[in-house]
């Protein structure tokens, strides 16, 4: 039986040929794959690395980190970065300088896992269209690369061939001019010309491949085109299609400061609070039944880390929400994406264990959830709410209360409880699906109403002296974000708490700063 053929190779002397042809289908592979990631990256305008760096954690973080803060560096960073993509995929793709190709792409791999290595609790933020654990594909391929360095097959199949031919043919030709010598060395050379030729042939034996690469590349680069001309002369039609190239929002790009802070005690917070109804799954979409269950559905874990960050990083430095969440924001300070404030509703079975419980969960703020709180005050309980705020004061928290009614903060008053702020629902009732006669103590059949009474509410908060952080600003939703905050600000308020969605948040931080750096006409002093 006759043994398999072998190929005089300067890779190795004892591979067959098949095993030689897979080695530069693998070198070819990993080229078109690190060729068209550069090219994307080129092709996206104003893309940057700037948000899997700012991600990063392990060991390495703050380095990566630094990049991604500093201006200058970044962009050198994201240069070299596609750059360096687009050079070691033409390498590998043709077998030129496969060695060099193949070590700088092992360190652009190695760079990219130790940003983000998918290490337990080290994923947030990295997005991955698989599974990983310890391994993935950044690895896979970094070890793929090391085969093709040690197997350099740009000799075999490649421009490195055509180099090395070029070479040899350069140190055989002959130095001795004698015509013996020289008629001896010419029969045993073969003509220069066509041996170039053929060698210059099997060399390039992968440029179809680049040829399908650019055909394919440059099909996609039209569809685009295409499907861009066809989105913008169908306008219509576009905005109606489930498509997100119709849905654009601000970035951090677009952000014109952070948000300013004051003081509640020894707490500092930021004057826009980002609220927790929406991560929460509380819509209060009126008649729509389904929202809750919608936004349930959108804000999985990490797109509330998402959140959060994108909150902190716009200048906003507390979450509102009820205890339920304690697990979710506690794992977001575990891991440490970053540090965003918890103030607590106490919402629950009580009040009272609910306040046990995020004090116990690291909350700097607590306050008497603001609908039990009018049950309370309505039932003649006023001493629960009592117990309940002298609890946080004594764990050393700052402690408030809620109220949808501006009766449960009458009578809370009558009693002679001092809170350190105020939670109180506030915001015009000039929309068209607010119904006042349907309201009892700011909560109706309809959940379309938060607050009956804004005026008489903006009326009596100036004769209190604590910080007031008014809820429901822009009514869930049914009250542009411009409006509910100047209302607010100029009603008295001093923080205003805000649910958001991730892509509102700039958007709604630009035009809060609008409002408090215009001519507000505020009748109550800033108690924050």
């Amino acid at each position: 039986m006759n043994a398999p053929s072998r190929i005089q190779s300067p890779v190795n002397r004892t591979l067959s040929i098949f095993q030689l042809t897979m080695l530069v289908v693998l070198r070819v592979v990993v080229g078109w794959h690190f060729l068209y990631e550069g090219l994307s990256k080129l092709f996206i305008n104003g893309w940057s690395s700037e948000g899997y760096l700012s991600v990063s954690k392990w060991i390495f973080a703050p380095f990566f980190q630094w990049i991604a803060a500093t201006p200058t560096v970044l962009a050198i960073v994201d240069f070299l970065n596609i750059w360096g993509l687009i050079l070691v995929g033409l390498g590998l793709m043709f077998g030129a300088l496969t060695r060099t190709a193949a070590f700088f792409a092992m360190i652009l791999l190695s760079l990219y896992y130790l940003a983000n290595p998918p290490f337990i609790g080290m994923d947030f933020g990295v997005v991955t269209e698989g599974n990983y654990l310890v391994v993935d594909k950044n690895m896979v391929e970094l070890f793929a690369l090391a085969v093709i360095l040690l197997f350099p097959t740009g000799r075999f199949i490649g421009l490195d061939r055509y180099i090395a031919f070029l070479r040899q043919r350069k140190t055989r030709e002959p130095v001795d001019s004698s015509p013996e010598k020289s008629a001896a060395a010419a029969q045993k050379t073969p003509p220069p010309k066509s041996l170039a030729r053929r060698e210059l042939l099997k060399s390039l034996a992968t440029a179809p491949v680049f040829g399908v690469f650019v055909l394919f590349v440059l099909k996609k680069l039209g569809w685009e085109s295409y499907e861009e001309k066809r989105l913008s002369e169908r306008e219509a039609d576009a905005v109606t299609s489930a498509t997100i190239k119709t849905f654009n929002f601000s970035s951090l790009k677009d952000l014109k400061g952070a948000v300013p802070k004051s003081r509640i005690g020894d707490m500092e917070l930021s004057r826009v609070i980002l609220g927790g109804n929406l991560i929460g799954g509380w819509a209060h979409a009126r008649d729509l039944i389904y929202v809750s269950k919608l936004v349930k559905a959108y804000f999985h874990r990490d797109k509330i880390f998402e959140t959060f960050l994108l909150a902190e990083k716009c200048g906003i430095n507390a979450f509102l929400t009820n205890p339920v969440l304690c697990g979710v924001i506690n794992e977001y300070w575990r891991r440490d994406i970053g540090n965003i404030k918890f103030i607590s509703d106490c919402g629950g079975s009580s009040t009272l264990e609910g306040a046990k419980k995020s004090i116990d969960n690291g909350a700097s703020a607590c306050y008497v959830h603001g609908g039990m709180a009018d049950v309370m005050a309505r039932e003649g309980r006023v001493d629960e709410i009592a117990k309940t705020v002298d609890y946080i004061k004594q764990n050393g928290l700052p402690a408030g209360i809620g109220g949808h009614d501006l009766a449960t903060v009458k009578t809370c008053v009558d009693y002679g409880i001092e809170p350190d702020f105020w939670m109180k629902t506030l915001h015009p009732v000039d929309y068209w699906s607010a119904r006042v006669e349907d309201q009892q103590f700011g909560l109706g059949d309809h959940d379309n109403l938060w607050c009956s009474d804004p005026e008489e509410t903006a009326e009596f908060m100036r004769s209190l002296t604590q910080p007031w952080i008014a809820f429901k600003t822009l009514a869930a939703g049914a009250i542009q974000p411009r409006a509910g905050f100047k209302y607010a600000f100029e009603s008295g308020a001093d923080f205003v708490c805000v649910g958001m969605y991730d892509f509102q948040i700039v958007d709604d931080v630009n035009i809060a700063l609008d409002v408090l750096s215009g001519d507000l006409k505020r009748k109550r002093p800033w108690f924050a």
